[in-house]
């Protein structure tokens, strides 16, 4: 029996089942990672202790417990009320309630900033008299549209963060120029420009927004803040960031004890052993040498200089991640840019993984489908009598998304090829 056949026949099947999305991904990943550790693609030890980052695990786990607690503390919904009372249009209104969106998902689970969001774009959406559509995918995109802004804005940035070393200031400052997060800031920016230009700017309406009474809580706000600045100080301390995250998610079971009971069972534990799964899987396939394979077959196509490479990574992420769940692809395509970089003679593979992640991280806004953030804003539409069309979608998000990627790429190309 070869091995490496077997592990690739695994692999397709596991990422066929993931796409089809009608079995738990959880399910598959874990039964997958089994299979694979069963047929000796890697073993238990390394299965275990080296393909399966815990530190990423702890992070996630931890910080999903304070954006669920900090959601409810009612400060985000006070924030928003604000805004949308200063603001003057529609247009306007919407477009604040997009830029907090976006600085909430930077250091937030975007879905769950979004499913915070969406009962607020209904209510603003009445209040102009429009249609709630325009307003929902403009919130879920711009929850979308800063993955890579921040080491934990998403899974896939806090993979790669892990993957090489990275710290959270790295995201700014890397190896003597200008970091991925503020090339993204930058990035992000002129998408907003382009989203407000093509899509607010039409909106004229005077919109009057209630003050509402929300009752506010602190200690969730102070837990937020302050996990957020012990993630970003703990390597220089030498302390593993893995603990910051047990630390922060065990303060929010506290803070939150009457209510523990709910915090855990809304966690998406799911998710989690879906990430478990992945690691091993992928672990797998590059630990038998597949990864080096598609690697070289890459480069003998042509893609051969690092301004070609760059160009392939970033786009074909754009275009792949608007179907394929970004998780494993990132996790796939990390080994791959390394190994394309070797090949075609690259002293330093950054710019190759900077492209691929934010190819991967904006091209889910795309199409409806692209992000679980867009399939939950799409949902509640949908369940509140609007049907979503393809189109309409696409109009608000792939020019948003690509004026972003677009820039992005620019800015690679300047400041790291």
């Amino acid at each position: 029996m070869d091995v490496k056949w077997v592990t690739l026949a695994i692999f397709v099947v596991c990422y066929g089942l993931i796409l089809w999305r009608k079995v738990k991904i959880s399910y598959v990943s874990v039964a997958s990672a089994i299979l694979l550790v069963a047929i000796g693609a890697l073993s238990p030890q390394t299965a275990l202790f080296e393909a399966i980052d815990w530190n990423v695990i702890a992070i996630y786990w931890g910080f999903l417990m304070v954006s669920i607690v900090f959601s409810e503390s009612g400060v985000p919904a006070r924030l928003a009320n604000y805004l949308a009372r200063r603001s003057h249009t529609e247009g306007m209104a919407l477009f604040a309630l997009c830029v907090l969106t976006a600085f909430l998902s930077a250091f937030m689970e975007n879905v769950g900033v979004t499913l915070m969001m969406v009962p607020i774009g209904f209510a603003l959406a009445k209040a102009a008299g429009s249609s709630p559509t325009t307003y929902l995918i403009a919130i879920s995109c711009s929850s979308n549209i800063v993955t890579t802004v921040t080491m934990i804005a998403d899974p896939p940035a806090l993979i790669l963060a892990r993957q090489t070393g990275m710290t959270f200031f790295d995201f700014y400052w890397f190896q003597g120029r200008i970091g991925l997060g503020l090339i993204s800031i930058v990035a992000v920016a002129v998408g907003f420009v382009v989203l407000y230009l093509t899509t607010m700017r039409k909106m004229k309406k005077t919109v009057h927004v209630e003050v509402e009474k929300v009752e506010m809580r602190i200690l969730p706000a102070v837990l937020f803040v302050g996990g957020i600045a012990a993630l970003a100080i703990a390597p220089y301390l030498g302390v593993p960031i893995g603990y910051i995250g047990l630390a922060v998610g065990v303060i929010a079971l506290l803070i939150e004890a009457k209510g523990a009971k709910k915090v855990i069972t809304e966690f998406d534990w799911h998710s989690l052993a879906y990430i478990i799964g992945i690691f091993v899987v992928v672990g797998a396939v590059n630990n038998v040498g597949l990864l080096t394979d598609l690697a070289n077959g890459i480069v003998k196509l042509g893609v051969n200089s690092p301004t070609l490479a760059l160009v392939f990574l970033t786009w074909i992420s754009v275009a792949l991640s608007s179907f394929v769940d970004n998780v494993p692809f990132t996790m796939l395509m990390i080994p791959v840019c390394t190994h394309m970089a070797t090949a075609i003679g690259m002293a330093n593979p950054f710019p190759l993984l900077f492209g691929m992640l934010v190819g991967t991280g904006l091209g889910g806004n795309l199409t409806p489908v692209g992000a679980t953030a867009n399939v939950f804003a799409c949902g509640a539409l949908e369940k509140a009598g609007h049907k979503v069309r393809l189109g309409e979608f696409m109009k608000i998000g792939s020019l948003f998304s690509i004026s972003a990627v677009a820039t992005a790429h620019i800015l690679l190309q300047l400041l790291w090829l």
